[in-house]
């Protein structure tokens, strides 16, 4: 489970900030967290602010190439079989990943896909507008690890209650 924070609305003319991920496991208890150097002189201050950090604290943030090497070394160790990227936007969350990966290594761990959290809990209350967010534990703080456990802890929820209608048939 991802997330991540940005100055921006795409990479490449903006910077992602930070990210954090969350092996989904019971535990709940492998986690990722990188604070990356921004990439370009454009940011928009009301998306930054979203993150915690000033302008100024992002400029002595870690080199992204290093931060995604050692993320892809850490998805790859967390990882049985080929990873999965899943996210609660992973229209956005995805994109920065994704890009940021191939700019900086050249490659992608997940592959070409991604999965949103939100998606498969609609598809399991077969309802479009099923609201899922109430069922985090953690809260939703814009830290991203603690906001990817939150997510995380939904789908673990997710798994056991399919696992339980599946076993009730």
């Amino acid at each position: 489970m991802v997330d991540i924070e940005s100055d921006g609305p795409i990479p490449g003319d903006y910077s992602m900030i930070c990210f954090g991920a969350v092996l989904v496991d019971e535990k709940l208890d492998k986690t990722f967290y990188g604070k990356l150097k921004p990439i370009s002189d454009k940011f928009i201050p009301e998306s930054l602010a979203i993150s915690g950090f000033s302008r100024e604290e992002t400029k002595s943030f870690n080199d992204p190439k290093e931060i995604m090497i050692a993320f892809k070394d850490w998805v790859i160790e967390n990882s049985k079989g080929r990873p999965i990227f899943i996210s609660d936007n992973n229209g956005f969350d995805w994109m920065f990943i994704c890009w940021y990966f191939h700019h900086f290594i050249g490659e992608n761990p997940f592959g070409w896909t991604s999965r949103r959290l939100s998606d498969l809990y609609c598809g399991i209350e077969k309802d479009t507008f099923a609201k899922w967010k109430h069922l985090r534990k953690t809260s939703h703080t814009h830290n991203p690890v603690d906001d990817a456990r939150g997510n995380a802890e939904v789908l673990l929820l997710m798994k056991n209650e399919l696992e339980l209608k599946i076993s009730l048939k």
